[in-house]
């Protein structure tokens, strides 16, 4: 009998325990640990946050779902990692720590054959002070972040149907923050339902980003085909923001927000000021803080994890200049080298370097957006990570047949741009390879065949159908396997 542990229920640690619960004897034990009560299907928090969606149509409880298909599940968060045991038990073990309401502080070591990390981020307000819910500025990077912001979105529209002026600032929290996408899928919210309620006329909004151009959103940015012509994704993100007569400040490190003020930095090393009555500002990721020792007890925590706090895997981590970095240097398994029954998909892995060229202010502050690796990588590299553990079970060999790195991976983004059954609109693209693989296509990066984009109500209607198709399938409901990742 194997047993197999999960550290997080997102989306690349559901998709993993669920494949691997679907193809493995029920003699193997599957079990979850996550400190939520709830799976989210994360995407959706933007229309949560501008009320278009409740709470609960985002949301489900995982015990109800982990029980009907015979995984074991426990609320609670994971404090350190034992990957050799310690004097007392010769078992590889994680403590863990219940988050459970009537279990809460209580303790536990749970002994694994095989544990995959895929904690995913930590939200990390903390790197930028007064950022984040409870202080100077809302989030939706989570349902009730979002709900919480959908409140405060209702009082600045509020002031507005009384003849007040409001000042929206929405954009990346911190100098080296990611998710940009979403930051930019929400602003356009913002602005469709301002719009929808004619007071436009009222609102000064504007987007403040760490992306060396618009439409970077941490990838480096990309060329897409359009209509039969290529364009670039900063024309694309660009346009978008025009048409609606919002403004920008790029390559800008958010340092500190303050009540209705946010101090920023400039690449070109000068301090700034932006007044605002509402800021939702993405924040810095970083690992989970867990911990870790070998069997002496002695602390082995940089050997398992990157200093993010994400977890190493088979990637190249050596240093090296921006011009010799390689589409070879992301992992396509996702195992750690020194724990080979260690794996970590998803957010959760440690890139080996940002895709974006770094870039530096006269000060040495880094503002550039970290490498994205949320949606469609999370799930694609979950399952990839399920299906070489269930191999290695069945056979005894760890095969190791399967890969998925994000340099021969594409990507699908949908980017709504208001919702509306009729008067909605979105953005999708598509980007093929996520990394740019220099080498195999010198002339963009990527393989313009399979690298597009376009703008219309078509890509509203396909974001909000896969919003039911993946809660279909995370919910485990009639032939989930045949729904993509």
């Amino acid at each position: 009998m194997a047993k197999i542990l999960i550290l997080g229920a997102g989306i690349a640690g559901h998709t993993a325990s669920t494949w691997l619960r679907k193809k493995l004897n029920k003699k193997h034990e599957v079990i979850v640990v996550s400190p939520a009560a709830y799976y989210q299907w994360v995407p959706s928090n933007i229309w949560v946050g501008v009320g278009k969606m409740s709470v609960d149509e985002v949301r489900f409880r995982l015990d109800k779902r982990y029980k009907k298909s015979g995984i074991i599940f426990k609320q609670a968060k994971a404090v350190s990692i034992h990957p050799e045991g310690d004097k007392s038990n010769n078992n590889a073990f994680v403590r863990i720590e219940y988050t459970k309401p009537d279990m809460v502080g209580k303790q536990e070591d749970v002994d694994y054959d095989f544990l995959v990390n895929a904690t995913g981020p930590k939200l990390k307000f903390e790197a930028t002070p007064g950022l984040g819910p409870g202080k100077n500025s809302v989030s939706v990077c989570s349902y009730d972040h979002a709900a919480h912001a959908w409140e405060k979105l209702q009082e600045s529209i509020a002031k507005m149907e009384k003849g007040e002026k409001q000042k929206f600032l929405i954009g990346t929290g911190h100098p080296g923050a990611t998710c940009q996408g979403a930051a930019f899928e929400y602003i356009l919210n913002v602005h469709y339902e301002i719009a929808k309620r004619k007071l436009t006329h009222l609102a000064d909004i504007k987007w403040i980003t760490n992306e060396f151009e618009l439409g970077d959103f941490g990838m480096g940015g990309a060329y897409i085909k359009r209509g039969g012509y290529i364009t670039s994704t900063k024309t694309f993100a660009e346009s978008f923001l025009k048409e609606r007569g919002i403004t920008w400040i790029k390559r800008a490190g958010v340092k500190k927000v303050g009540p209705k003020k946010v101090f920023y930095e400039l690449l070109d090393g000068s301090e700034h000021e932006e007044a605002f009555d509402f800021a939702m500002l993405i924040p810095a990721f970083s690992g989970p803080g867990l911990t870790a020792f070998n069997k002496k007890g002695e602390d082995i925590t940089s050997t398992l994890f990157a200093a993010n706090g994400f977890t190493k895997v088979d990637a190249d981590y050596t240093k090296k200049p921006f011009e010799e970095w390689k589409a070879a240097d992301w992992p396509s398994i996702y195992q750690n080298p020194t724990y080979k029954n260690i794996f970590a998909p998803g957010i959760a892995f440690a890139p080996p370097h940002p895709i974006s060229k770094p870039m530096f202010s006269p000060n040495g502050t880094s503002i550039s957006p970290a490498p994205p690796r949320t949606g469609m990588p999370s799930g694609v590299t979950g399952k990839v990570v399920a299906q070489n553990i269930i191999d290695w079970i069945k056979s005894g060999k760890p095969l190791m047949k399967h890969k998925a790195s994000m340099a021969k991976m594409g990507a699908a983004c949908i980017i709504s741009a208001g919702f509306g059954h009729f008067k909605g609109g979105a953005a999708t693209m598509t980007v093929y390879p996520i990394v740019q693989d220099w080498d195999k296509h010198p002339k963009y990066g990527r393989d313009i065949r399979y690298t597009v984009g376009e703008a219309g109500l078509a890509g509203h209607w396909l974001k909000w159908f896969m919003h039911y198709m993946f809660l279909h399938k995370a919910k485990g409901y009639p032939f989930w396997w045949l729904l993509p990742e």
